[in-house]
């Protein structure tokens, strides 16, 4: 056996320590042995977390945060050139790890399920390391979102699998060697990394050829991209494809998915059985991405119907349509949906879950590039809202572009009749949502950014009836 913690990584310095993957990371080498320590920009449940399991976290970046003794330096794609941290590790010839690698570090000597995709990531490996322990199997997992509290993105388990989430964003998936690998669609994104469909199909070429001789890739059979990208890999020497959906040629066929409220229930065809399980989360496309993560299972070796039932145990994942509460007979959920394909599935999911009320949405751009290159998109979703509101761009890592703001989408949505407005002041966007609601109604916070800080300031003022 490898050692449980890898070469180099026994004393690491992690750069921006709270972000959703970093912290993943840092928690398992944490309690794997290692003396982790770490800086982040400010204060954070995921940092006070982190503390509470032993690893040293500084505020603020600077030079003398980094520990002369640091074995490694972890950084993720987001950390810039002129970090103080990054030039102290330099400076003192101080390995520097990308966050991929150390990840691929510790999956030495498991099993690895690899999740890819343009969305759906969090939520398939959140549904398989859900469903896998619920079976006693206590498998390690990353995750790029919270199962239940801070810090519950990652787990060290003692199973013999690891399920990880696989971030194409910057081709750090490619640093990965799964045994299974699940890719659950294929489109254009992250347009600061990718300048082409082209650009994107080699990058999920060149993960699905990282299969170990002897895996499995399952691949979607519905998604056009996926379809695409499983004519290019199927002569992958030792590899298997599994490919799961609602077309006639899905190797696990969908044959019902029945919404009922916020939950649905799915029958599969698989391997000549009919399988009927219940899904805990709204929507079709939640309902599919616990088909991949059954396909995935059975590939790994789990038996079918033992997982298909314990899929029921996932109930969600923090900000993947995560219900806030209800007040005054108004749901109040949240979602990082960001993209246009994200944006329809949300919508269409909760257009199902509540026939008679509205939908209601605060919709908050990610990212300058995005809306640059998809802000018509977007606002074409919005028309399947019954209102919304538009905030300005969050820029994350980004500089403004000019000529890019929200007004791209309201535009757009506005061409597709759909009843839209730009936000007034963000501290006056509760209130507004609040005194519009009415009893059966359902407010939808929506975006990758800091729009989730609304939903319960919304849920607050429904309370107190809309009232200041």
């Amino acid at each position: 056996m490898a050692p449980a913690v890898p070469s180099g990584m026994d004393r690491p310095h992690f750069i921006g320590i709270g972000g959703a993957g970093m912290s993943g990371i840092a928690k398992i080498l944490a309690l794997r042995g290692a003396r982790v320590a770490g800086s982040d920009a400010k204060e954070s449940a995921t940092v006070a977390a982190l503390r509470d399991l032993g690893v040293t976290v500084h505020v603020g970046h600077a030079a003398e945060h980094l520990a002369a003794d640091a074995t490694s330096v972890v950084v993720s794609s987001a950390i810039r050139a002129d970090n103080p941290e990054l030039a102290a590790a330099a400076a003192h010839g101080i390995p520097v790890v990308h966050r991929s690698d150390a990840l691929a570090g510790l999956m030495t000597d498991h099993r690895t399920i690899a999740v890819a995709g343009t969305h759906g990531k969090t939520t398939t490996t959140s549904m398989l390391a859900v469903g896998l322990g619920a079976l006693g199997l206590d498998p390690s997992y990353a995750i790029g979102g919270d199962l239940a509290g801070p810090c519950s993105n990652a787990h060290h388990g003692t199973g013999g699998i690891f399920v990880a989430e696989a971030d194409e964003s910057d081709r750090s998936f490619h640093a990965y060697r799964p045994d299974v690998a699940i890719i659950l669609n294929v489109e254009l994104d992250h347009h600061a990394n990718y300048g082409s469909m082209e650009d994107i199909h080699v990058s999920f070429e060149t993960f699905a050829g990282r299969i170990r001789p002897g895996g499995t890739l399952v691949v979607s059979a519905d998604h056009p991209g996926a379809r695409e990208l499983t004519a290019r890999v199927r002569g992958l020497a030792d590899v298997t494809v599994a490919t799961y959906g609602e077309s006639p040629d899905a190797d696990v066929r969908v044959l019902d998915v029945t919404a009922r409220g916020l939950t649905s229930e799915v029958t599969v065809l698989l391997g000549g059985e009919r399988l009927t399980f219940a899904v805990s989360v709204p929507g079709r496309h939640y309902a599919h991405n616990a088909v991949a993560a059954l396909a995935a299972g059975v590939a790994a070796g789990v038996p079918a119907a033992a997982l298909a039932d314990a899929l029921a145990a996932y109930t969600g994942v923090g900000r993947r349509l995560q219900r806030i509460g209800e007040a005054g007979g108004v749901q109040v959920i949240d979602s990082y949906a960001h993209h246009p394909s994200e944006m329809v599935a949300d919508l269409e999911a909760m257009r199902a879950a509540v026939p008679e009320g509205r939908v209601l949405v605060v919709f908050q751009p990610h990212l300058f590039s995005r809306t640059k290159e998809l802000g018509a998109e977007m606002g074409a979703a919005l028309a399947l809202a019954d209102a919304s509101i538009v905030l300005d761009v969050y820029p994350a890592r980004e500089d403004p572009i000019p000529g890019v703001t929200s007004a791209l989408i309201t535009d757009a949505a506005r061409a597709h009749a759909a009843d839209v407005t730009a936000a007034p002041a963000r501290e006056a966007v509760p209130e507004a949502v609040a005194g519009t609601a009415k009893p059966g109604d359902l407010v939808l916070t929506m975006g990758a950014g800091d729009v989730t800080e609304l939903a319960p300031l919304i849920l607050a003022r429904l309370e107190n009836g809309g009232d200041h």
